[in-house]
């Protein structure tokens, strides 16, 4: 059994330590490991060109131009507002207004960066303003926002279906009841940690109060449910909903006169560039793949897998040590580009559900977000507040381990991700 392949990952690696970004330092690795092992190159650049033409990965754009229109366009704050109403009142308040703001934007964005700069700035500083500690109010800020990549519409799910070939709407339907459960687990440990503490909380709201700030929000709370129902309906496909999403998005900002149109054209070239990167890592990774495919890399792999493994449980506990690895010190994007066409069919090969496993990828993956030394959400938050990077990694322990409970639920339980999704489309 040859493993010359590992030249592959110690080029690219090693690239990736000189400071190169992502796409470049999987498409050099791979131009130079084709060019020493004597591997065509045509039928590889064929490969990695046609990648970007997946309509899937065209609603990663889209999703991406939504969740920068809902931040600039003032909808944040609106959906701040509303969810401070609806659960403010509970011991630890502000933190439960986090956890709920979250999941509503969840249902907008599908990304945790666009949850942690632009929500997370609302929301640290109303806590903090409130009497809560700032290594409190980042953890549960950096803690809330997994939940937008898992809740549907879910840009790494998009992602995962483009290289799966797993369907897009079933990884939106198996979203769900992850995300709902583990917001709730984090509200319940929220509520504990507060009441210990002594944080406060808000006045049960007003009757005419409650009203109007759920006026305000009213049209941006109906995004998720417009996305969610017109593809339970037939009405559009999951790739067509990214661009409902995004008109919806431009409409609602319009409307309420938070975003003003001279902004869309920045609006518009900020998503553009970041779409730019991912096609870019896309094109690098269908390279690296056809690569992969071609040394037998994941046969290799799941015959030494099978040695010590013998059942799914086993298989996905090994993914998610890997994935809990990789989610520390890369890039989501390119770990998904990299990794899933390695570990999808040895996990299938064990008898794990492809929606299971997709779910249980994005959800280990975005733990490392929030985990040192490189999790991106941790940046953020640490650029937005300025306070050390070391006392924010103390606090987020707590919201890493919670985060790891609801790893082990989805690993040991299969239907968490699997039943809504069989529900609606059939087994």
């Amino acid at each position: 059994m040859s493993l010359h392949f590992i030249w592959l990952f110690v080029m690219m690696f090693g690239f990736m330590a000189l400071g190169l970004s992502v796409g470049s330092c999987i498409l050099f690795s791979s131009f130079i490991y084709m060019w020493i092992f004597d591997i065509p190159v045509f039928s590889a650049l064929i490969s990695g060109v046609s990648a970007p033409m997946s309509q899937t990965l065209l609603a990663t754009g889209f999703f991406i131009l939504a969740g920068n229109l809902m931040n600039r366009g003032g909808i944040t704050d609106r959906i701040f507002n509303f969810a401070r109403d609806v659960v403010g009142w509970i011991p630890g308040g502000l933190g439960h207004t986090n956890v709920l703001a979250s999941v509503i934007f969840a249902g907008m964005s599908g990304s945790a960066t666009a949850d942690a700069g632009g929500l997370g700035q609302i929301e640290v500083e109303a806590m903090k303003k409130n009497g809560y500690d700032t290594d409190f109010s980042l953890a549960v800020t950096g803690g809330s926002t997994i939940l937008s990549p898992i809740i549907p519409p879910s840009i790494p799910a998009v992602l995962l279906a483009c290289i799966t070939g797993a369907s897009t709407g079933r990884l939106f339907m198996a979203g769900v009841i992850p995300g709902i459960l583990y917001a709730g687990i984090m509200m319940v440990m929220i509520t504990i940690m507060s009441m210990k503490r002594k944080y406060p909380r808000d006045p049960f709201p007003k009757g005419k109060q409650f009203l109007r700030d759920f006026l305000a929000a009213f049209f941006p709370l109906l995004t998720p449910v417009i996305i969610l129902g017109s593809i339970y309906n037939g009405v559009v496909t999951p790739s067509e909903a990214a661009t409902l999403a995004g008109v919806y998005a431009i409409l609602v900002g319009l409307c309420t006169r938070d975003l003003k149109i001279k902004e869309l054209p920045h609006i518009f070239r900020e998503g553009v560039q970041l779409l730019g990167s991912i096609l870019y890592i896309t094109v690098a990774a269908k390279v690296f793949s056809y690569i992969i495919t071609l040394e037998q890399v994941p046969t290799i792999v799941a015959e030494l897998m099978v040695k010590g493994i013998h059942s799914p449980f086993g298989c996905l506990m090994v993914v998610a040590v890997i994935l809990l690895i990789c989610g520390c010190v890369m890039d989501g994007t390119a770990t998904i580009f990299i990794v899933a066409p390695v570990l999808f069919p040895v996990a299938v090969s064990f008898g794990v559900d492809p929606v299971q496993f997709c779910i249980v990828f994005a959800f280990t993956l975005m733990i490392g977000v929030i985990t040192p030394p490189f999790g991106m959400v941790l940046f953020v938050l640490q650029g937005m507040s300025g306070i050390e990077y070391g006392r924010l990694c103390k606090a987020m322990v707590p919201f890493i381990v919670l985060a790891l409970v609801m790893m082990m639920i989805l690993i040991l339980f299969p239907g968490v991700s699997t039943f809504l999704p069989n529900l609606i489309y059939g087994t």
